[in-house]
């Protein structure tokens, strides 16, 4: 029995399914999963000492690869001073500037702890501010584990085919509007439905939690539209693509303003961090200012803000964006080439620094289109490539990330693994 599998036998005992997050116990994909004992790069070492090149980078965060040694630097720096205070830190203060010199549309913003924290904040503010209960979401977006939010989910939720959660009650997710993604009648007949009663729109602009997806051309432009007509709140979740698509993110690229944008992975560098913000209008309905309730006391937390600073400062420095998007062509081309020389289907959407294989000869443009690949074959993907030293996300429906640090030997050495993997099935 190997160290990693010692570990889970151990784990299982102690931990509900062995995991404390549940796409790691590799339920979609079948096996027992690897445990990671450091990281450095582009590079995993697993307990049993095994190097594996890492497509999933901690699902996003690691846009600098792993254990950057400015990031580290910056961790060790914070940690002389102290690992909490309770109160205000100067930390705070530079991240939220950062932040807003990033993102036009974010004039005020709010620090948690996590991605979950910051929807779950910005959907009871944006109720709050609008004075509507319901709100309008989109099949396979996930946007945390909040009660209203688990209805339809993406991410592991769909994973472990369970796309709404027990324990959330009939009456949460009654206020809870749930709508194909890239479907403008759909939107438009649930307003309809509703007048006067949706408080808020949240969707990611670019779904990375039922694999990687695009919308359609005009579609983000058409919601923005829809949402400013009716007097609802746009909502951008851009904890996963904040950042890492662009310094402004979705909205950089797509050029849309929303009302509200969630944050997290990348302004943590690592370590737990969320983030809220938008216009100051709503932002201030924020205790202490306004009436809607909010808190945490790791909010703000001086170690993960000196580590995400640190990954942003990098960020404005190296501008690697044109970089990341050729390094993921690279992938995705050599992925299509093994496919096509195969005779298999498959869809790869990507932009930038993300993206995901579909084993299906339909383009993917919503949860339906990426259900209907072929999730069983992509387990033996998956496992080819494990076996070939490149580990992908132990799911079908979760995208794949690049970091800075997969120049060079880590892509190429991958290209050679997902082709080769390919052309096994």
């Amino acid at each position: 029995m190997t160290s990693s599998e010692k570990l889970f036998e151990r784990a299982k005992q102690l931990i509900p399914g062995g995991v404390n997050s549940p796409v790691r116990a590799f339920r979609s994909v079948g096996g027992a999963p690897f445990f990671t004992r450091s990281a450095q790069g582009a590079t995993l070492t697993t307990a049993d000492g095994r190097e594996l090149i890492d497509f999933v980078c901690t699902w996003g965060p690691a846009i600098h690869g792993h254990n950057h040694p400015r990031i580290k630097a910056a961790i060790a720096a914070a940690l002389e001073r102290g690992t909490s205070f309770g109160t205000p830190n100067p930390l705070e203060v530079e991240m939220a500037e950062l932040i807003v010199k990033f993102f036009p549309s974010i004039q005020k913003v709010r620090l948690c702890s996590s991605g979950t924290e910051a929807t779950m904040s910005a959907i009871r503010l944006a109720r709050g501010y609008t004075k509507r209960d319901k709100i309008i979401k989109f099949a396979g977006c996930y946007h945390g584990h909040s009660d209203s939010l688990l209805v339809a989910a993406g991410s592991g939720a769909l994973t472990h085919g369970h796309p709404d959660s027990a324990g959330v009650p009939a009456a949460f997710a009654q206020q809870t509007i749930v709508l194909p993604y890239n479907d403008t009648a759909a939107l438009q007949a649930a307003f309809a439905a509703n007048t006067g009663q949706i408080a808020c729109v949240i969707l990611e602009p670019y779904i990375g939690n039922v694999g990687f997806i695009k919308p359609d051309a005009g579609y983000l432009q058409f919601v923005r539209q829809i949402t400013a007509a009716h007097g609802s709140v746009l909502i951008f979740d851009e904890v996963m693509t904040g950042f890492r698509l662009a310094k402004g993110g979705v909205q950089e690229l797509e050029k849309i303003t929303p009302d509200l944008t969630t944050l997290g992975k990348i302004i943590g560098g690592g370590l737990p961090v969320g983030a809220f913000g938008g216009r100051a209008e709503i932002m201030d309905y924020l205790a202490p200012l306004g009436p809607v309730y909010q808190a945490g006391t790791l909010s703000g937390n001086p170690l993960a803000m000196a580590a995400g600073i640190a990954s942003l400062q990098l960020l404005e420095e190296l501008n690697p964006y044109a970089r990341l998007d050729a390094l993921g062509r690279q992938v995705v081309g050599a992925a299509k080439a093994a496919a096509a020389a195969k005779g298999l289907p498959l869809q790869a959407p990507q932009v930038g620094s993300m993206f995901s294989l579909f084993f299906t000869p339909t383009p993917v443009r919503d949860m339906p289109t990426a259900l209907a690949s072929d999730a069983k074959l992509f387990g033996r993907f998956f496992h080819a490539c494990l076996d070939g030293g490149v580990y992908l996300p132990p799911s079908a429906y979760e995208a794949w990330f690049l970091s800075t640090a997969h120049e060079g030997n880590a892509v190429a050495r991958a290209c050679e693994v997902v082709s080769k993997a390919i052309t096994s099935l």
